[in-house]
Parts: structure tokens; C-alpha cells; sequence
């Protein structure tokens, strides 16, 4: 059986997401407790990743096929911060996807502002982000998704121990995305998606 969640009072719209960011960007601030130049450096670039999948990404007519036969209300919930790379590289997929269904819904969530919520949806114990969430309409949720898909994440595990530093890592990661155009992530929604369906 679904749990089911209360979720956060505070949420927002794709369109507000990205307008607080920016906000906060015009007076030198990021989402999130932890503010530093690095963080304002890493949003900045951040909303260019999004705003280039946004005009390339295309999904697969099997993706497009399965979001379009949903036929009863969800609510997709991302929890993510503006300085998260790996939320800039994916947020722009759910939002392709959710737009090709009129029963889907996204709404963003601040994983600092809202640490109990946060704290139900922990990976290893940590607080990674993004996490995507598939609610019904009475918030009993039906999967959860995230921080990445489990390709890059192995290759992020082999590079840690292979003593690869932080930085370097994440420059791999994110070529990684490049070169993937996110047909893993595709492949691991399309999975949850149907598996939802057959139920």
C-alpha cells in the first residue's frame, strides 16, 4: 500500500522555482542555509544547463506514450536546491514530460526549508538531491526517484575509489550527462512509469 505524505506547506511552481533563484542571484544569495561565492557560481552556471535542455532534450515516443496514457491527477514533487548540478541537468526532463499530460503537476521543493520532509526521503542517509516524488491525488506515494540515475552513480562510486578529488569528479559527472542525453533517466522513469501502471 502507498504511504501517504502531508506535504510541505511551502512549494512552488517550475516558474517560481527558477524566479527565486534568479532573485536570489541578483543580490549575491543561493537557495539553501550555506551561502558562498562558489554556490553563486555553481547556480549561475546551473540555470544555463536548464535552459539548454530545455531547447534540446526530446523524449523517446515509448517515454512520450507511457506519461501520455496516465489518466488519473499526480503530483510530481522535486526536492532540489539552485546550486545542485544534478538537479540543473534533470529538472528540465520532468518538466518535458510533465507538460505532455494535463494531469501532472510539479511542484519544488527547498531541501533546506524543509529538512522533516526531506528526512523521509534520504539516499544512504544523506540528503541527496534532487529527489522526484510521484504522488497520487490523495498523496500516497507511488515511486521516488533520484539523486541520478544508477549509471552515473557507480561511475561516481569507481572514481572515488579510485582517489579521483571532488572537482574532478564532477567534471566526469557532467560530461557524463552530455554524452548520455539523458536516455538513462529515461529508461529508469519509463520503468517506473509502466510498473505504476501495471498495477
Amino acid at each position: 500500500m502507498p504511504k501517504k505524505f502531508d506535504l510541505p506547506q511551502s512549494t512552488h511552481n517550475f516558474e517560481e522555482y527558477v524566479a527565486l533563484i534568479q532573485s536570489l542571484l541578483s543580490e549575491g544569495k543561493v537557495t539553501g542555509h550555506t551561502q558562498s561565492d562558489a554556490l553563486v557560481e555553481y547556480t549561475n552556471l546551473n540555470l544555463h544547463r536548464m535552459h539548454r535542455w530545455e531547447k534540446t532534450w526530446v523524449p523517446d515516443e515509448e517515454l512520450k506514450d507511457a506519461v501520455r496514457k496516465i489518466n488519473t491527477p499526480q503530483t510530481w514533487v522535486i526536492i532540489a536546491e539552485g546550486w545542485c548540478g544534478d538537479a540543473a541537468q534533470q529538472i528540465p526532463v520532468f518538466e518535458h514530460l510533465a507538460a505532455l499530460n494535463g494531469l501532472i503537476t510539479t511542484r519544488y521543493v527547498l531541501r533546506d526549508d524543509n529538512p522533516e520532509f526531506m528526512n523521509h526521503f534520504l539516499t544512504n542517509g544523506a540528503r541527496s538531491i534532487p529527489v522526484v516524488l510521484c504522488f497520487d491525488g490523495s498523496n500516497n506515494l507511488l515511486w521516488k526517484w533520484g539523486p541520478r540515475p544508477v549509471e552515473a552513480t557507480q561511475m561516481l562510486i569507481t572514481l572515488k575509489q579510485q582517489g579521483i578529488d571532488e572537482q574532478e569528479r564532477k567534471k566526469e559527472l557532467h560530461g557524463w550527462y552530455a554524452k548520455n542525453k539523458h536516455q538513462a533517466l529515461s529508461a529508469e522513469l519509463l520503468e517506473l512509469i509502466l510498473g505504476q501502471q501495471k498495477k
